[in-house]
């Protein structure tokens, strides 16, 4: 099972989701304060039902938010962000060097996050 890991940065707080081998499949921006954060798990477990836009296909079908916007960056590696109802980015991934994997980190997400518990690092 995945969990949340909530930890404090030296500009604020952020989280990793991590799939339950450890391996992490998305993370979120740097919140100015923990309740914000855990807020931001929220939202998370909340939108992370939404379809999948590829935007490096041929012909990019648009779907409402919340959805998960799977493009492929500078580098041509493949990521995808999460987005809320509201199109604010909640979670993004790292860079994967194939596509397929990519589309199985979005997987990771929706299976992990809404049952994911929240540990917090102290430190």
């Amino acid at each position: 099972m995945g969990k949340f890991v909530v930890r404090q940065t030296s500009t604020g707080f952020k989280f990793d989701l991590k799939a339950g081998n450890g391996e992490v499949i998305a993370t979120s921006e740097v919140y100015t304060t923990k309740a914000a954060c855990l807020n931001g798990i929220e939202s998370v477990k909340n939108n992370c039902v939404g379809e999948v836009e590829d935007l490096t296909a041929a012909e990019v079908v648009t779907v409402k938010h919340p959805k998960f916007e799977l493009y492929e960056d500078k580098a041509g590696e493949f990521r995808f962000r999460l987005k809320a109802k509201n199109g604010e980015v909640i979670a993004v991934s790292e860079g994967y060097k194939a596509k397929k994997s990519c589309e199985n980190g979005i997987e990771s997400v929706k299976k992990n996050a809404p049952e994911a518990e929240i540990e917090e690092i102290e430190g």
